[in-house]
Protein backbone atom coordinates (compact mmCIF):
# COMPACT_ATOMS: atom_id res chain seq x y z
CA UNK A 1 0.00 0.00 0.00
CA UNK A 2 1.59 3.28 -0.93
CA UNK A 3 0.74 5.67 1.42
CA UNK A 4 1.20 9.86 0.96
CA UNK A 5 1.65 11.67 5.18
CA UNK A 6 1.29 15.60 4.83
CA UNK A 7 2.87 16.85 7.72
CA UNK A 8 6.22 15.26 8.93
CA UNK A 9 5.92 16.86 12.79
CA UNK A 10 5.55 14.74 15.84
CA UNK A 11 2.32 13.12 14.45
CA UNK A 12 3.30 12.92 10.84
CA UNK A 13 6.67 11.34 11.71
CA UNK A 14 5.27 8.85 13.72
CA UNK A 15 2.79 7.36 11.57
CA UNK A 16 5.26 7.58 8.59
CA UNK A 17 7.42 5.24 10.69
CA UNK A 18 5.10 2.99 12.24
CA UNK A 19 3.69 2.25 8.34
CA UNK A 20 7.20 2.22 7.03
CA UNK A 21 7.76 -0.59 9.90
CA UNK A 22 4.63 -1.93 9.02
CA UNK A 23 5.60 -2.46 5.51
CA UNK A 24 3.93 0.15 3.62
CA UNK A 25 5.66 2.36 0.99
CA UNK A 26 5.84 5.76 2.51
CA UNK A 27 6.32 9.43 1.34
CA UNK A 28 6.43 12.16 2.88
CA UNK A 29 5.32 15.98 2.26
CA UNK A 30 7.22 18.66 3.88
CA UNK A 31 8.89 22.00 3.81
CA UNK A 32 12.00 23.92 4.95
CA UNK A 33 14.06 22.38 7.89
CA UNK A 34 12.00 18.65 7.85
CA UNK A 35 11.93 18.32 4.21
CA UNK A 36 15.85 19.28 4.36
CA UNK A 37 16.38 16.31 7.21
CA UNK A 38 14.49 14.03 5.29
CA UNK A 39 16.22 14.26 2.38
CA UNK A 40 19.79 14.38 4.11
CA UNK A 41 19.01 11.92 7.07
CA UNK A 42 15.62 10.20 6.40
CA UNK A 43 13.16 9.97 8.93
CA UNK A 44 14.11 9.15 12.99
CA UNK A 45 11.97 7.52 15.69
CA UNK A 46 13.43 7.40 19.08
CA UNK A 47 11.55 4.92 21.67
CA UNK A 48 13.67 4.54 24.88
CA UNK A 49 17.01 3.84 24.12
CA UNK A 50 15.62 2.37 20.02
CA UNK A 51 16.45 4.70 17.28
CA UNK A 52 15.03 3.32 13.59
CA UNK A 53 15.75 5.52 10.81
CA UNK A 54 13.58 5.33 7.49
CA UNK A 55 14.63 6.06 4.16
CA UNK A 56 11.30 7.70 2.37
CA UNK A 57 10.39 10.16 -0.49
CA UNK A 58 10.47 13.55 0.59
CA UNK A 59 8.95 16.32 -1.51
CA UNK A 60 7.31 19.80 -1.26
CA UNK A 61 4.79 18.66 -3.29
CA UNK A 62 2.66 15.80 -4.38
CA UNK A 63 3.30 15.81 -8.40
CA UNK A 64 6.57 14.49 -8.40
CA UNK A 65 5.55 11.38 -5.89
CA UNK A 66 4.18 8.29 -6.54
CA UNK A 67 0.18 7.64 -7.04
CA UNK A 68 -0.82 6.71 -3.52
CA UNK A 69 -3.28 4.53 -1.83
CA UNK A 70 -4.09 6.27 0.93
CA UNK A 71 -3.29 10.35 1.66
CA UNK A 72 -2.65 11.18 5.82
CA UNK A 73 -3.21 14.93 6.83
CA UNK A 74 -1.24 15.03 10.10
CA UNK A 75 -1.11 18.84 10.42
CA UNK A 76 -2.28 21.12 12.92
CA UNK A 77 -6.18 22.39 12.41
CA UNK A 78 -5.27 25.49 11.23
CA UNK A 79 -3.33 24.50 8.73
CA UNK A 80 -5.94 22.42 7.25
CA UNK A 81 -6.54 24.32 4.09
CA UNK A 82 -2.87 24.50 3.16
CA UNK A 83 -2.63 20.97 3.54
CA UNK A 84 -5.61 20.15 1.63
CA UNK A 85 -4.16 22.04 -1.13
CA UNK A 86 -0.96 20.26 -1.21
CA UNK A 87 -2.64 17.20 -1.21
CA UNK A 88 -5.16 17.70 -3.86
CA UNK A 89 -3.09 16.61 -7.02
CA UNK A 90 -2.82 12.93 -5.35
CA UNK A 91 -6.48 12.50 -4.45
CA UNK A 92 -7.85 12.61 -8.21
CA UNK A 93 -8.03 9.39 -8.35
CA UNK A 94 -9.77 8.70 -5.04
CA UNK A 95 -7.27 7.37 -2.27
CA UNK A 96 -8.44 7.14 1.05
CA UNK A 97 -7.87 10.63 3.12
CA UNK A 98 -7.72 10.39 6.80
CA UNK A 99 -7.31 12.82 8.66
CA UNK A 100 -5.05 12.39 11.81
CA UNK A 101 -5.62 15.61 13.36
CA UNK A 102 -6.72 17.32 16.35
CA UNK A 103 -10.26 18.64 16.17
CA UNK A 104 -13.25 17.96 14.31
CA UNK A 105 -12.71 17.23 10.34
CA UNK A 106 -14.54 18.91 8.07
CA UNK A 107 -16.98 16.02 7.29
CA UNK A 108 -18.33 15.44 10.61
CA UNK A 109 -21.56 17.59 10.45
CA UNK A 110 -22.27 15.61 7.07
CA UNK A 111 -25.13 13.74 7.40
CA UNK A 112 -24.67 13.59 10.99
CA UNK A 113 -28.48 13.60 12.76
CA UNK A 114 -29.70 16.42 14.24
CA UNK A 115 -29.83 20.42 14.24
CA UNK A 116 -26.96 21.15 12.46
CA UNK A 117 -26.65 18.51 9.50
CA UNK A 118 -24.56 19.36 7.19
CA UNK A 119 -23.53 22.72 8.31
CA UNK A 120 -19.87 24.11 7.58
CA UNK A 121 -18.02 25.60 10.66
CA UNK A 122 -15.70 28.57 10.00
CA UNK A 123 -13.27 27.95 12.95
CA UNK A 124 -12.79 24.22 10.89
CA UNK A 125 -12.63 25.91 7.31
CA UNK A 126 -12.69 29.36 6.91
CA UNK A 127 -14.33 29.97 3.86
CA UNK A 128 -15.03 26.74 3.07
CA UNK A 129 -11.41 26.70 1.34
CA UNK A 130 -10.32 22.73 2.20
CA UNK A 131 -13.60 21.43 1.68
CA UNK A 132 -14.06 22.41 -1.79
CA UNK A 133 -10.74 20.65 -2.87
CA UNK A 134 -11.86 17.49 -0.82
CA UNK A 135 -15.22 17.09 -2.46
CA UNK A 136 -14.65 13.85 -4.21
CA UNK A 137 -12.66 12.07 -1.31
CA UNK A 138 -12.92 9.46 0.34
CA UNK A 139 -12.99 10.20 4.10
CA UNK A 140 -11.65 8.09 6.99
CA UNK A 141 -11.19 9.75 10.76
CA UNK A 142 -8.47 8.86 12.72
CA UNK A 143 -7.87 9.35 16.61
CA UNK A 144 -4.66 9.08 17.56
CA UNK A 145 -4.06 8.02 21.49
CA UNK A 146 -0.17 8.59 21.52
CA UNK A 147 2.09 11.18 22.79
CA UNK A 148 5.48 12.17 20.55
CA UNK A 149 7.90 14.70 19.95
CA UNK A 150 9.84 16.22 17.67
CA UNK A 151 13.27 16.34 18.85
CA UNK A 152 14.86 18.27 15.81
CA UNK A 153 13.59 18.16 12.38
CA UNK A 154 13.50 14.99 11.00
CA UNK A 155 13.55 12.98 14.85
CA UNK A 156 10.57 12.23 16.23
CA UNK A 157 10.25 10.71 20.31
CA UNK A 158 7.88 8.33 20.83
CA UNK A 159 6.93 8.81 24.70
CA UNK A 160 4.00 6.62 25.17
CA UNK A 161 1.64 5.00 22.24
CA UNK A 162 -1.71 3.73 23.35
CA UNK A 163 -3.89 2.71 19.61
CA UNK A 164 -4.53 4.66 16.64
CA UNK A 165 -8.45 4.32 15.93
CA UNK A 166 -9.56 4.37 12.09
CA UNK A 167 -13.37 4.61 11.12
CA UNK A 168 -15.66 5.28 7.95
CA UNK A 169 -18.27 8.37 8.77
CA UNK A 170 -21.03 6.16 7.46
CA UNK A 171 -19.48 3.55 9.96
CA UNK A 172 -18.51 1.02 7.50
CA UNK A 173 -14.72 -0.84 6.68
CA UNK A 174 -13.93 -0.35 3.32
CA UNK A 175 -11.12 -3.08 2.15
CA UNK A 176 -8.57 0.03 1.77
CA UNK A 177 -9.26 1.01 5.59
CA UNK A 178 -8.73 -2.49 6.63
CA UNK A 179 -5.35 -2.90 4.39
CA UNK A 180 -4.26 0.42 6.52
CA UNK A 181 -5.26 -1.05 10.04
CA UNK A 182 -3.02 -3.90 9.48
CA UNK A 183 0.04 -2.23 8.31
CA UNK A 184 -0.64 0.15 11.41
CA UNK A 185 -0.57 -3.22 13.92
CA UNK A 186 2.10 -4.65 11.69
CA UNK A 187 4.17 -1.58 12.85
CA UNK A 188 3.77 -2.07 16.34
CA UNK A 189 0.29 -0.26 17.13
CA UNK A 190 -3.23 -1.01 18.24
CA UNK A 191 -4.98 0.06 15.34
CA UNK A 192 -9.24 -1.02 15.80
CA UNK A 193 -11.53 -0.08 13.06
CA UNK A 194 -14.34 1.55 14.63
CA UNK A 195 -18.17 2.01 13.13
CA UNK A 196 -18.60 5.17 15.53
CA UNK A 197 -15.78 7.05 14.39
CA UNK A 198 -17.59 10.28 15.10
CA UNK A 199 -18.13 9.45 19.04
CA UNK A 200 -14.34 8.76 19.15
CA UNK A 201 -13.56 12.32 17.70
CA UNK A 202 -15.66 13.73 20.30
CA UNK A 203 -14.12 12.11 23.40
CA UNK A 204 -10.68 12.90 21.95
CA UNK A 205 -11.86 16.80 21.64
CA UNK A 206 -13.90 16.80 25.28
CA UNK A 207 -10.05 16.97 26.54
CA UNK A 208 -8.51 18.78 24.19
CA UNK A 209 -10.78 21.57 24.26
CA UNK A 210 -10.32 22.01 28.13
CA UNK A 211 -6.53 20.74 28.97
CA UNK A 212 -4.87 22.60 25.98
CA UNK A 213 -6.16 25.80 26.17
CA UNK A 214 -6.27 26.31 30.04
CA UNK A 215 -2.72 24.85 29.90
CA UNK A 216 -1.30 27.35 27.57
CA UNK A 217 -3.19 30.43 29.61
CA UNK A 218 -1.64 29.86 32.52
CA UNK A 219 2.00 27.49 31.63
CA UNK A 220 0.93 24.41 33.67
CA UNK A 221 1.36 20.84 32.63
CA UNK A 222 -1.10 18.29 33.97
CA UNK A 223 -0.41 18.36 37.31
CA UNK A 224 -0.48 22.08 38.23
CA UNK A 225 -3.86 22.33 36.45
CA UNK A 226 -5.53 19.35 38.12
CA UNK A 227 -3.87 20.16 41.57
CA UNK A 228 -5.52 23.32 41.43
CA UNK A 229 -8.77 23.10 43.08
CA UNK A 230 -10.07 26.81 41.54
CA UNK A 231 -8.27 25.81 37.97
CA UNK A 232 -9.96 22.15 38.31
CA UNK A 233 -13.33 23.56 39.27
CA UNK A 234 -12.86 25.71 35.65
CA UNK A 235 -12.20 22.44 33.45
CA UNK A 236 -15.03 20.84 35.07
CA UNK A 237 -17.11 23.71 34.02
CA UNK A 238 -16.01 23.32 30.22
CA UNK A 239 -16.15 19.55 30.21
CA UNK A 240 -19.47 20.39 31.21
CA UNK A 241 -20.46 22.50 28.39
CA UNK A 242 -18.98 20.38 26.10
CA UNK A 243 -20.91 17.69 27.08
CA UNK A 244 -24.52 19.81 27.17
CA UNK A 245 -23.61 21.28 23.11
CA UNK A 246 -22.50 17.26 22.20
CA UNK A 247 -26.28 15.87 23.67
CA UNK A 248 -27.41 19.04 21.45
CA UNK A 249 -25.86 17.22 18.34
CA UNK A 250 -26.82 13.48 19.71
CA UNK A 251 -23.51 12.87 20.59
CA UNK A 252 -23.01 10.94 23.75
CA UNK A 253 -20.14 10.77 25.82
CA UNK A 254 -18.77 7.58 26.90
CA UNK A 255 -18.27 8.86 30.96
CA UNK A 256 -18.80 11.55 33.71
CA UNK A 257 -16.59 14.74 33.54
CA UNK A 258 -14.97 13.78 37.00
CA UNK A 259 -14.19 10.17 35.21
CA UNK A 260 -12.86 11.56 32.56
CA UNK A 261 -10.43 13.84 35.00
CA UNK A 262 -10.17 10.43 36.82
CA UNK A 263 -7.99 9.45 33.60
CA UNK A 264 -6.70 12.23 32.55
CA UNK A 265 -4.68 12.48 36.05
CA UNK A 266 -3.62 8.59 35.35
CA UNK A 267 -1.36 9.94 32.51
CA UNK A 268 1.21 11.69 34.41
CA UNK A 269 2.42 15.33 34.65
CA UNK A 270 2.41 15.59 30.47
CA UNK A 271 2.33 18.97 28.84
CA UNK A 272 -0.55 19.66 26.31
CA UNK A 273 0.34 20.65 22.37
CA UNK A 274 -0.71 23.86 23.19
CA UNK A 275 1.43 24.60 26.05
CA UNK A 276 4.49 23.54 24.39
CA UNK A 277 3.30 25.41 21.26
CA UNK A 278 2.71 28.61 23.71
CA UNK A 279 6.09 28.20 25.67
CA UNK A 280 7.74 28.50 21.65
CA UNK A 281 5.76 30.76 20.39
CA UNK A 282 4.33 29.10 17.54
CA UNK A 283 0.09 29.27 16.42
CA UNK A 284 -2.11 27.34 18.81
CA UNK A 285 -4.84 25.43 17.78
CA UNK A 286 -7.22 27.62 19.60
CA UNK A 287 -10.05 27.99 16.58
CA UNK A 288 -9.58 24.28 15.73
CA UNK A 289 -10.28 22.79 19.68
CA UNK A 290 -11.97 25.49 21.19
CA UNK A 291 -13.48 27.73 18.72
CA UNK A 292 -15.49 24.98 17.55
CA UNK A 293 -17.18 24.34 20.72
CA UNK A 294 -18.08 28.10 20.71
CA UNK A 295 -18.90 28.36 16.94
CA UNK A 296 -20.96 24.78 17.48
CA UNK A 297 -22.92 26.41 20.79
CA UNK A 298 -23.30 29.71 19.23
CA UNK A 299 -25.59 27.96 16.02
CA UNK A 300 -27.49 25.67 18.64
CA UNK A 301 -28.00 28.78 21.00
CA UNK A 302 -26.86 26.82 24.42
CA UNK A 303 -25.29 29.27 26.53
CA UNK A 304 -21.30 28.02 27.20
CA UNK A 305 -20.42 30.95 29.18
CA UNK A 306 -16.28 30.00 30.36
CA UNK A 307 -15.88 28.22 27.01
CA UNK A 308 -16.55 32.09 25.81
CA UNK A 309 -14.05 33.64 28.59
CA UNK A 310 -11.49 31.13 27.75
CA UNK A 311 -11.98 31.20 24.10
CA UNK A 312 -11.47 34.97 24.57
CA UNK A 313 -8.29 34.49 26.63
CA UNK A 314 -6.88 32.00 24.61
CA UNK A 315 -7.12 34.18 21.01
CA UNK A 316 -5.22 37.04 23.29
CA UNK A 317 -2.35 35.03 23.35
CA UNK A 318 -2.55 33.41 20.35
CA UNK A 319 0.54 34.85 17.68
CA UNK A 320 -1.59 33.04 14.85
CA UNK A 321 -4.48 34.46 15.58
Amino acid sequence: MRILIVGAGAVGGWLAGVLSRGGAEVALLARGAALEALRADGLTLVEGERRETFKLAASHGAAGLPRPDAVVLAVKTYAFAEAAAAAAPALRHGPLLVTAMNGLPWWFLDRLDGPLRGTRLESIDPGGRGAGLLAEAHPVGAVVHASTRVEVPGVVRVVATDRLILGEPDGGASPPTAELSRLVVAGGVACPVTADIRTEIWAKLWGNASMNPVSAIVRRSAHGLLGDPRICELLRALMGEFARVGERLGLKLPMSVDERLAVTAKLGDFRTSMLVDAEAGRPLEVEGLLGVVVELAEKLHEPVPASQAVYALARGINPGA
